[in-house]
């Protein structure tokens, strides 16, 4: 079992950047594949990006790609989301997940954060 604690959420304006962190605790990180996803109110929890244990295997929504990196540093037990040129349609909670390995579907991961709250204000 794993514990997971994002940070990093605030409020920013459009084009800013932002990193989102997700911190681990419990079992071992390094097994698990993860993944990020948002939720505006209102609407369902949607993919942003996944990544593979060892880091060498990603993917990203196509609202993201281009503007967001994942990635990971399993010796701090740490999942990032490097997020540049925001806009306002990326305003949302983001939550952090792990899972046995790469997906897109929230029902894929077993373990999540609470989340953290991005505003962006064009």
């Amino acid at each position: 079992q794993v514990q997971l604690a994002e940070s990093g959420g605030g409020l920013v304006q459009a084009g800013d950047s932002l990193r989102l962190s997700c911190a681990a605790s419990g079992s071992s990180f390094s097994n698990y594949a993860m993944a990020w996803f948002r939720q505006a109110p209102g609407k369902d929890r949607e993919f942003v990006a996944t990544i593979g244990w060892s880091g060498g295997s990603t993917a990203y929504a196509d609202s993201v790609k281009g503007r967001f990196t994942i990635f990971r540093e399993n010796a701090k037990k740490t999942l990032y989301l490097q997020m540049s040129n925001l806009k306002s349609e990326d305003t949302a909670v983001y939550y952090c997940a792990a899972g046995r390995a790469v997906g897109t579907i929230p029902a894929e991961f077993y373990y999540w954060g609470q989340g953290t709250q991005v505003t962006v204000s064009s």
